[in-house]
């Protein structure tokens, strides 16, 4: 007997304490590990999008995702009908989704539910059923800021708009733990930490979210009162090359995704190009001046009102007579730019759109950025260099003509566009002589004068200056006779810009269709909302007297209205 128990406790002894006994504690220790302890993910929170003040644009809300093992609920048919009733679902569903994966150990029942709701489910105490923690995103400023942030898929992968842009940066990098589970898979006990998660970095855009609620409000407002197909607006800060705004129509629900239809997601400021028509002028009146052939006060004999050039006739609404260059542009005349643009080399307004940001990209490193598309010819034949002088033969999307038009606001420098709030000066280059650029942007103020074609542009609180644009829209072989495309692009304050405001309005469906008609009062709204909001002072008497001290309260600007 003594004998018997000897060798039962030396058997007991290899077993659980010498190491290198043949299946002795190692690989018992082993066996157990490998049917209890668990390696888990544990996500990373990703980074947080704000705007240029700090506002959130998109951050991360933790959550719990129901999932199954197939192979222990396929043993208890009599939990189904509670489990389906939990999770809101038919019995029949259930069992489909079981049986299509009843070979598996993992299957997910409900991805990203509140903490309560998914409690809810793990409380009936069903063997089989387990929950993990995630995150998921959430946008505060819901369709106005949808275009520029975009949006995650359920594994919060970036799939549209910065979040798509920085997606590296802004996912971090998932950790993993090691924890300790029954024969049922329920969590014991959690034995320790193998590799913290590291957390996504933030990402602060250069949007103003005051200046983008009062965009996108404008922009939406005249959509819907044209009945256009689409729009789209830019705020450009002249100093910086910072976009403060950029909205788009139609536009989604980052949110809510059950009804989101593909057109609404594009960036169009970014994405879509189009015939920029008159707004185009301005840029091709300063080459002529650079030529030294023309002067601001240079005239133009406009009569009789329209042009042959080829085999195409150039009109004007009215015979305008003669007109010196700043009439021309107030007016728009066609036949005044046709006889400019004959008057210097081909390649003088090409170059001059190039060394502006056309047919390049902007340098926002936006998804799907368009560049637009800038001909070059060797043989130029009339009707091609009459017609790059009006808008036609070449586009652009409605960015780069706010840069361009930036460059005209800054004394002939141009900066790229962020789309990041900037934290040091932008390299900068001077492209064009600021005489030039001064005498247009004198001219550009006719424009929004009485006798211009921009007149409702004008903001009685601060001088502005721009220039309308109507243009057909291309059609299969030709132009079509009856969409258009209006916009208006312009600065201010006139004196001094500090903003380029660019609104384009696509396919207005009523009698109004001209720029000046469907463009230029959503300009001058959101320019003066947005100089109020950016603290510039009042220049005139009338609007001085009108301005009464206000609270700096960003928040009831937003939801009372921005003209305070």
């Amino acid at each position: 007997m003594l004998v018997l128990a000897a060798l039962l406790l030396w058997r007991i002894a290899s077993l659980q304490v010498l190491p290198d006994a043949d299946r002795g504690f190692e690989f018992l220790q082993g066996q157990g590990d490998a049917r209890t302890v668990r390696t888990e993910p544990v996500s990373a929170y990703r980074g947080v999008i704000t705007d240029r003040n700090g506002e959130p644009l998109a951050v991360s809300t933790p959550v719990e995702s129901i999932w199954a093992n197939p192979q222990i609920l396929l043993q208890s048919p009599a939990n189904w009908s509670r489990l389906a009733q939990a999770l809101g679902w038919d019995k029949a569903e259930l069992e489909s989704r079981l049986a299509r994966y009843s070979g598996k150990e993992f299957v997910y029942l409900e991805r990203h539910l509140p903490p309560q709701e998914a409690a809810s489910i793990l409380d009936l105490g069903i063997d089989g059923v387990y929950s993990q923690r995630e995150f998921r995103r959430y946008y505060p400023a819901g369709e106005v800021a949808a275009h520029i942030v975009g949006m995650t898929d359920i594994d919060d992968r970036g799939q549209e708009g910065m979040e798509l842009a920085y997606d590296a940066w802004l996912a971090g990098e998932s950790g993993a733990k090691q924890v300790l589970k029954d024969l049922r898979g329920r969590t014991v006990k959690e034995l320790g930490l193998i590799q913290a998660a590291r957390s996504g970095r933030p990402l602060a855009l250069s949007i103003d979210l005051r200046l983008q609620y009062l965009a996108h409000r404008e922009l939406k407002k005249a959509v819907q009162q044209f009945g256009a197909k689409a729009g789209s607006v830019v705020v450009l800060d002249v100093h910086t090359g910072e976009v403060l705004a950029m909205a788009n129509q139609p536009s989604y629900n980052p949110n809510d995704r059950a009804n989101i239809h593909p057109a609404s997601l594009r960036n169009r400021a970014l994405t879509d190009v189009f015939e920029p028509g008159s707004t185009i002028k301005p840029l091709a009146v300063m080459a002529a001046l650079e030529t030294g052939k023309f002067q601001p006060y240079s005239v133009i004999d406009t009569t009789p009102g329209y042009v042959q050039v080829g085999k195409k006739t150039l009109l004007d609404p009215v015979n305008y007579g003669e007109l010196d260059l700043t009439r021309i542009i107030a007016k728009s005349s066609q036949v005044g730019m046709t006889k400019l643009a004959l008057a210097v080399e081909p390649d003088t307004i090409r170059d001059m759109y190039y060394r502006l940001g056309l047919g390049q990209g902007t340098g926002t490193g936006f998804p799907g950025e368009a560049v637009g598309v800038l001909p070059s010819y060797t043989r130029w034949r009339p009707i091609q260099r009459a017609t790059y002088a009006f808008g036609y033969g070449l586009n652009l999307t409605i960015l780069q003509l706010a840069q361009a038009y930036s460059v005209l606001a800054s004394d002939g420098v141009r900066r790229p566009v962020s789309l990041l709030r900037s934290e040091q000066a932008a390299s900068t280059e001077q492209v064009v002589d600021e005489q030039y650029t001064r005498a247009v942007m004198k001219m550009l103020r006719k424009v929004v004068s009485l006798e211009g074609t921009g007149s409702r542009a004008k903001v009685d609180a601060y001088p502005v200056a721009g220039k309308t644009g109507t243009a057909h829209k291309a059609d299969a072989g030709g132009y079509a006779d009856h969409r258009y495309i209006g916009s208006f692009v312009g600065a201010a304050p006139a004196d001094s810009p500090d903003i380029i405001v660019a609104v384009m309005i696509d396919e207005p469906r009523d009698t109004k269709y001209h720029g000046g008609q469907v463009a230029a009062p959503v300009f001058s709204s959101i320019t003066e909302g947005a100089l109020r909001l950016l603290q510039e002072p009042p220049q005139t008497q009338a609007a001085r007297i009108s301005v009464t001290p206000r609270s700096d309260n960003s928040q009831l600007a937003l939801t009372q209205g921005v003209r305070l």
